[in-house]
């Protein structure tokens, strides 16, 4: 009796450590290819922005996402004919914050082909809606001291 007591307890354990559901849930919605449609900042003006110490908002849009869940990697590829084309490589992870406003931590690492990173380097973004057609990631970064916000639209291409 005492064992199972203790087998009990240590299984509880164990699964109580896992991978939340909504984190689940949400790495089965974002599985596939997106595209991203546009980007857009809280304040208004011309900004000379570069996003993941790539390539500018204009060479962004219109770019092309797949994300595979579960190895946590992905690609994007440049479209604009004006930019640095071409294929880059991110792992990715989607830690819970709030399950009540289903606000989420999204860290991207870019990488190489073989999922080396050159800097060991990643972004923090706010997954701040995600569905089955639509998501929007949120970056907040400071401009002149004060908070300034940068949302990324996707819209779902397929699975």
């Amino acid at each position: 009796m005492k064992k199972l007591a203790i087998l009990t307890v240590l299984a509880l354990s164990i699964i109580s450590c896992g991978v939340p559901k909504t984190v689940i849930q949400s790495k089965k919605v974002i599985k596939g290819y997106w595209t991203l449609d546009n980007i857009t900042y809280s304040e208004m003006g011309e900004f000379n922005v570069t996003l993941l110490n790539d390539v500018s908002k204009e060479c962004f849009e219109g770019s092309t996402w797949r994300f595979i869940p579960n190895n946590d990697t992905g690609t994007y590829t440049i479209n604009n004919s004006n930019c640095a084309t071409g294929d880059r490589y991110f792992i990715f992870t989607i830690q819970e914050i709030d399950p009540n406003t289903g606000l989420y931590d999204f860290l991207i690492k870019p990488t190489d082909e073989k999922k080396k990173s050159e800097t060991n380097e990643g972004f923090r973004l706010q997954l701040i809606h995600l569905s089955d057609a639509t998501m929007q990631w949120q970056q907040v970064v400071n401009l002149d001291g004060k908070p300034f916000k940068i949302n990324m639209n996707f819209t779902k291409i397929n699975e």
